[in-house]
């Protein structure tokens, strides 16, 4: 399971679990050196989940909504409506529904105690449209927040199954950009090594080609000749590329921006990140005063 997805999903409920335990261990050391070192705790842990959430809440509250037909290159955010690439369809691992993406769970319960037995995620690209056009989206890499959420038990086995499914109204956030069309940024020289290089492992095609006289070698001159038969073959290649319509995709910035993908508008998602961040922050400042309060 990505686990990008995963923390997307569960960070605040951890954090706030984190919180509580991090008070029950004060209480149960009973002295004011522990009620000290917990406070301290849980001022780092809330001043963590107020930044985390508060970066996202104004990366989805800044950033305008782009429509898919006007959408520039680089980090965008859309909205819109998920539907599978024309020709394909995914099923989800567990329950078989039709759907755009999929994460699934399987633990084993035994003495009270769960253990992983299966996780795994899709990465099957899929189409948003909002009535201006349509655009590919690749999920991989992405934080993954859903609202749709299956979970049942069968014996000992407990199942958990997470969902996209088509028309669902989905939210992106992430980099835009054009592969194949006039946008390709192609490296002739790179392509022409590499096809040298392709050349070389099978030497016997290679003499075949420009061994002119015959002696079992490549010498200076048939490797010139080689040369050149690659560089009008990239060129021919390169000029087919640019020719093809470009597919327009949304995918993982490579700079390390947030890649954020949920089923719900961004009023709504900005809203559930502000709500998180005030939250942590009012417990930042209980925990900065309470622990203040203990050691002077």
């Amino acid at each position: 399971m990505n686990a990008l997805g995963l923390r997307s999903q569960l960070s605040d409920i951890l954090t706030s679990a984190a919180s509580l335990l991090i008070l029950l261990i004060g209480v149960r050391l009973e002295s004011r050196s522990g009620w000290v070192i917990a406070g301290g705790l849980l001022t780092v842990i809330s001043l963590w989940a107020w930044h985390a959430n508060f970066r996202r809440y104004r990366l989805v509250a800044d950033l305008p909504t782009s429509r898919v037909a006007s959408a520039p290159q680089g980090y965008v955010e859309l909205f819109g409506r998920g539907e599978f690439l024309p020709g394909e369809t995914l099923n989800s691992k567990l329950t078989g529904l039709p759907c755009l993406w999929f994460r699934y769970r399987i633990e084993e319960e035994e003495n009270n105690r769960k253990r992983m037995i299966d996780q795994g995620q899709s990465d099957d690209t899929f189409v948003l449209r909002d009535g201006t056009g349509s655009i590919v989206i690749d999920p991989s890499g992405a934080e993954m927040l859903t609202r749709r959420k299956e979970k049942w038990q069968k014996g000992n086995l407990h199942y958990q199954e997470w969902l996209l499914l088509p028309n669902d109204k989905i939210y992106v956030l992430g980099e835009h950009s054009t592969l194949g069309g006039a946008a390709t940024q192609l490296d002739l020289k790179q392509d022409v090594s590499l096809l040298l290089a392709e050349w070389k492992r099978d030497s016997t095609s290679l003499l075949h080609r420009f061994d002119r006289n015959g002696d079992g070698q490549i010498d200076l001159q048939e490797w010139e000749a080689a040369r050149e038969a690659a560089y009008h073959e990239v060129r021919q290649q390169h000029q087919q590329l640019y020719q093809h319509t470009g597919v327009e995709i949304i995918r993982r910035p490579a700079d390390g921006r947030l890649y954020l993908i949920a089923d719900t508008s961004p009023d709504a998602l900005s809203k559930r990140y502000r709500r998180w961040a005030w939250i942590h922050l009012g417990l930042f400042f209980i925990a900065l005063v309470g622990t203040a309060w203990e050691w002077f």
